[in-house]
């Protein structure tokens, strides 16, 4: 049986009286680069704050690699930078490294930092700089840097490329594609761009459900965009003029892997 690295089965949540997930059914492979996309309040950080168990399920269930994400042991493969990431401000850049590699129990040493920091196109200084001193793009840098380096078999990235200037963008994304230990990536973005180029699926969340489930290029051919943003504008349009209508149904998930 080939058990996903990830499997979403019919998860649903609330917050208050408002439905924030609808039934959510989705399949990541292991060693699949895979993105997440949406318009803002779609519900891409709330599905990641369920897997990760920072946040009650309503009905539904989560596996990671087989397992309830409800386990503790379940999520040790993970690792996860989240969208607002601030490491502890009092620490220099090393300091943080070094306490993500025993929280990680991760085997890397100073090689391995400083050709990860080259492949993030950070410069090596900013392992004496404190947090505090770094802008908002090397502090996330730095963060992927951490991730990049655990050894964990599932990155879970939440708006990785945020803040980022075009040079470190181009390196965050070569590095997250060339990946060497086959790691599973599932993160979320805004940049469709971004997304065109280094994801092998993608999943279009609007309005709480599942639009689309496939790769990029599958998503273009079956909206007719001549890029993906604008197969994005299309398959999120499906259905407006009846929602605005009260009309609580959405249009069927259309799954093209």
């Amino acid at each position: 049986m080939n058990i996903p690295a990830l499997h979403f089965q019919q998860v649903v949540k609330h917050f208050s009286s408002t439905p924030v997930l609808k039934g959510i059914d989705l399949r990541v492979g292991r060693g699949e680069l895979f993105g997440l996309v949406g318009v803002n309040g779609a519900g891409k950080t709330s599905l990641i704050k369920c897997l990760l168990d920072f946040v009650a399920l309503d009905a539904g269930r989560i596996d990671i690699e087989g397992r309830p994400h409800l386990s503790p042991a379940a999520r040790a493969p993970l690792a996860f930078l989240p969208e607002r990431f601030m490491p502890p401000w009092y620490l220099t850049g090393g300091q943080f490294l070094a306490t993500m590699r025993k929280l990680h129990r991760a085997g890397y040493g100073p090689p391995a930092v400083e050709q990860m920091l080259g492949a993030l196109a950070l410069e090596p200084d900013v392992l004496r700089k404190k947090v505090r001193k770094l802008s908002k793009g090397m502090t996330q840098q730095l963060g992927l840097a951490a991730c990049l380096l655990s050894d964990k078999k599932i990155l879970v990235l939440d708006e990785p490329l945020g803040g980022l200037d075009p040079l470190a963008r181009a390196a965050v994304k070569r590095q997250l594609r060339r990946r060497g230990g086959g790691e599973t990536v599932f993160l979320s973005a805004h940049s469709l761009a971004d997304v065109e180029q280094i994801c092998d699926r993608i999943a279009i969340l609007h309005g709480g459900r599942l639009r689309f489930v496939g790769s990029p290029a599958a998503c273009r051919e079956s909206y007719g965009g001549a890029s993906l943003e604008q197969a994005f504008i299309a398959c999120v349009g499906e259905g407006t003029s009846g929602a605005a209508h009260g009309c609580a149904s959405a249009p069927p998930q259309r799954d093209l892997a």
